[in-house]
């Protein structure tokens, strides 16, 4: 009963911290708003120009980074468990800079000019793409990997490989384009949800809520595989089934985050420890606390991103970075 409504309480006060937060992203921008003058705005007493910059420009990034820091948090959480690595994360692995660099190469090769705009066409499509990359990149990982059984180590190891390789890919794509278009793609690369419009919104919404919800379904089965493979197989699981299987889950997430913001690393390796200092280790309560601790982090962060260098916005991956590179920095020490 305590841990239940220490898990209540918890919860709360980062749904608090969201609300307050967004209410702060709302008001805050090249073109500041008083909160009454945003309350007006959602009740459609607003100005046109207040309503252009609350509903086309602010409500669809806060929602972005909201349901994009869900995905990326849930991913981390499910990538860690599978592993049973503390240090597994999409952006480290790989997953990431394999999305990106499909969705790269297919805006170049489709698209051409990146700074004119993307096509709608190639934005409903996007997706699909960047989960092709993502899904690319996590073959490539298992399959080196794969020694008898997969060792966290060694996947860890081989993960780093593949993403290095992945962003040297990356980089010669990106020097195909012309200057503008190499500075707006480095930033979209870096991670950022400059431009969001409800288009994305409507894209990546079903994906995050259905994955999501599923893999809120098999925490059961996430609590199982950490106790190890023998364990698990002797309490009727099939261990490899469900590895692959939530491998996937964790892939398509990751993926259809990078596609509409790029590669945000280290939001997944944070998010889940931050979950499991607050509330333990057993899924059905770590992955909504993750969810919600990576949603906030993204949220402020790219609050951060857009407003600390006001009207000039940062990439919000390297505002996620600042966060994200010593706490990498304090795992890897006390892993030692």
């Amino acid at each position: 009963m305590k841990k239940n409504k220490k898990f209540a309480i918890i919860s709360l006060v980062l749904i608090g911290l969201i609300f307050a937060t967004f209410v702060i992203s709302l008001n805050m921008g090249s073109s500041s708003l008083t909160p009454m003058d945003v309350i007006k705005t959602l009740v459609g007493l607003g100005t046109k120009n207040q309503e252009i910059v609350i509903f086309r420009l602010r409500l669809p990034r806060i929602l972005m980074a909201l349901l994009i820091g869900i995905a990326l948090a849930i991913a981390g959480t499910i990538l860690q468990g599978v592993t049973k690595n503390d240090l597994a994360d999409a952006g480290i692995l790989g997953i990431n800079s394999g999305a990106a660099l499909f969705v790269v190469m297919y805006i170049y090769f489709l698209n051409g000019n990146v700074y004119d705009g993307i096509s709608d066409f190639t934005i409903y499509t996007m997706p699909l793409v960047a989960l092709c990359g993502a899904l690319f990149g996590a073959f490539l990982i298992y399959a080196l990997a794969w020694n008898k059984g997969i060792n966290s180590s060694r996947l860890l190891l081989i993960g780093i490989g593949i993403n290095t390789a992945f962003l040297a890919l990356l980089t010669v794509f990106q020097l195909k384009f012309t200057t503008q278009e190499f500075n707006r793609v480095v930033a979209w690369t870096n991670g950022s949800i400059w431009g969001a419009t409800w288009k994305y919104v409507y894209i990546i919404a079903p994906f995050v809520i259905l994955f999501g919800s599923f893999a809120f379904y098999k925490s059961r089965d996430l609590d199982v595989l950490n106790l190890g493979d023998e364990m698990s197989t002797g309490l009727g699981l099939d261990v490899e089934k469900e590895r692959r299987k939530m491998l996937i889950v964790a892939v398509v997430l990751a993926g259809v985050a990078t596609s509409v913001a790029g590669s945000i690393a280290f939001l997944g390796l944070v998010s889940p420890h931050i979950a499991r200092k607050l509330v333990g280790p057993a899924h059905k309560k770590l992955i909504p606390v993750a969810s919600l601790v990576g949603a906030f982090i993204l949220l402020a962060s790219d609050t951060i991103a857009r407003n600390i260098f006001a009207p000039l916005e940062i990439p919000v991956g390297l505002v996620v970075s600042v966060i994200g590179v010593p706490y990498f920095i304090y795992l890897m020490l006390k892993a030692d």
